[in-house]
């Protein structure tokens, strides 16, 4: 196949985006959160600065909103706060990718920005019931818009079914992938290769096997340095769950060690959940012009419908989240500064006791909305304490920290559509801060100055809404209770 197929491809899968947007549902399509015009989105891919803006690739099925064989969908920014969609970037144009252009990463070579991305095909053509053929694929943009295909970089073993989704980076003269594998013994792994041009590649090492034997693959693996060590973070495919972690049909951690060029990854911690919510996996990230680590997630899911799928889109990225790493090897994701660039309005109540049983409206009629609540645990009782998200007629979910389970969580039970259940995170402490972002159809919780997170998909019935504190069985005192309202990013 050549250039132009993919020119054609592209067109098509344009025109299909264009008459689905046209039909599409609004009532929970996101605000403040990155997502396609419409079709189905997953993993953000290729997150870097170029051209003097911000490029946030992602997995696109552009002829419907259910999974299907993946192109590369683009918004940029110029600031990190306003977005814009732009052309689908890379569509299946080479037998190597035919079933899919499937997840990689992004890195700038000088005047040129380079990406990495799996070629997939299904064995039997149709499914992976007999396994996959996956290679690693490269491709080249003046503009981080158009790209030419320079096909396969990187051949692994033809036996092993799960081979995919590199990320790259450079460090003086050397380029370095890593990429998730499913191993002779299907056990999950990470593997690393080495370049000196970014075109010829060399196998190095094993870099991480998961000890859970349950984990038979390692998706969209991510490693860079935080701090004074190096962080892998890995989506492992198979692992039961473990109390309140790993409760998701996919889910998203990363264990903290030490490594050098030339040497093997030493851990010093075990695997810690990147985020205790329902919806989040397949987090990458990338280094900003001045220096901050910035992560997206991917909200969705594979093992259930989501109720947005009705309304011709589904899936949506988190906020950026600038990434830092804590005393105790906790990495800590906050929304980035700039992001509170889109507050357009705020209420602010000071310092306020609710009694027991007792509710207080802090904002009404909502649509999305910046949080920030600090409460004093010992200057009060309450069993729960937190904030309600609320319909006018009657549907909702709570955001609480639970003093008997001492935890932050998110419950759905009463959303009104979409999963139910909760998830929530562990809190250890007196003061426990919260900020909370609240999007049409999603929440993110980021609890002590980000320690914890607890993202989820939210799809809330019919009416207007409005966050409520709440105390529930015993009286809290919130030192603040501030909410901002918030503006859309889209520029288009």
């Amino acid at each position: 196949m050549t250039g132009s197929s993919m020119e054609a491809e592209l067109a098509r899968a344009e025109a299909a985006v264009a008459d689905m947007a046209a039909r599409r549902g609004d009532r929970w399509y996101p605000r403040t959160h990155i997502a396609a015009n419409a079709g189905w989105i997953n993993d953000p891919n290729g997150l870097c600065h170029f051209g003097g803006r911000y490029h946030v690739y992602f997995q696109h099925h552009p002829y419907s909103a259910q999974w299907g064989p993946m192109y590369w969908g683009h918004v940029s920014s110029a600031d990190l706060v306003t977005w814009r969609h732009e052309p689908i970037a890379l569509a299946p144009s080479l037998e190597e990718d035919r079933d899919g252009v499937f997840s990689g990463s992004a890195i700038v070579d000088g005047d040129e920005l380079v990406v990495y991305y799996t070629g997939h095909r299904w064995r039997n053509g149709v499914s992976e019931d007999e396994g996959n053929l996956q290679v690693q694929c490269m491709a080249r943009s003046s503009d981080g818009t158009t790209f030419v295909k320079e096909g396969v970089v990187v051949t692994g073993p033809p036996e092993l079914p799960h081979f995919r989704d590199p990320k790259v980076w450079r460090m003086g003269e050397t380029w370095y992938m890593v990429f998730g594998v499913s191993s002779a013994d299907e056990r999950g792994e990470v593997w690393l290769y080495t370049s000196t041009d970014g075109a010829a590649w060399e196998f190095d090492r094993v870099l991480f096997r998961d000890p859970d034997p349950n984990a038979f693959m390692l998706e969209c693996p991510d490693m860079f340095p935080l701090g004074d060590a190096w962080v892998i973070v890995y989506c492992p495919m198979g692992p039961k769950p473990q109390g309140y972690g790993l409760r998701n049909g996919h889910n998203a951690g990363y264990v903290v060690g030490d490594w050098a060029p030339g040497q093997d990854f030493v851990q010093r911690t075990d695997f810690r959940p990147a985020d205790w919510g329902g919806n989040y996996y397949a987090p990458q990230s990338f280094t900003s012009p001045d220096g901050r680590r910035i992560a997206f997630g991917w909200m969705g899911g594979f093992d259930h419908p989501i109720v947005s799928q009705r309304d011709s889109w589904c899936g949506q990225l988190t906020v950026p989240r600038e990434l830092t790493l804590a005393d105790d090897l906790r990495v800590r994701a906050m929304p980035v500064a700039e992001f509170a660039g889109l507050r357009t309005a705020t209420v602010d109540l000071g310092e306020v006791t609710i009694g027991r049983d007792e509710e207080l409206t802090l904002l009404p009629d909502l649509d999305s909305a910046d949080i920030e609540l600090t409460i004093s645990l010992p200057d009060g009782d309450a069993e729960r304490v937190g904030l309600v998200l609320r319909t006018e007629t009657g549907n909702e979910i709570l955001i609480a920290y639970d003093d008997l389970a001492q935890r932050v969580l998110i419950d759905r039970r009463r959303a009104g559509y979409g999963e139910r259940g909760y998830r929530a995170a562990p809190f250890d402490g007196d003061v426990l801060r919260l900020r909370i972002v609240v999007d049409r159809g999603s929440v993110e919780v980021f609890a002590g100055d980000g320690a914890e997170c607890v993202s989820s998909l939210v799809f809330l019935g019919e009416g207007v809404r409005s966050a409520i504190l709440f105390a529930e069985s015993g009286s809290a005192r919130f030192t603040q209770a501030t909410a901002h309202r918030l503006g859309s990013i889209w520029e288009n």
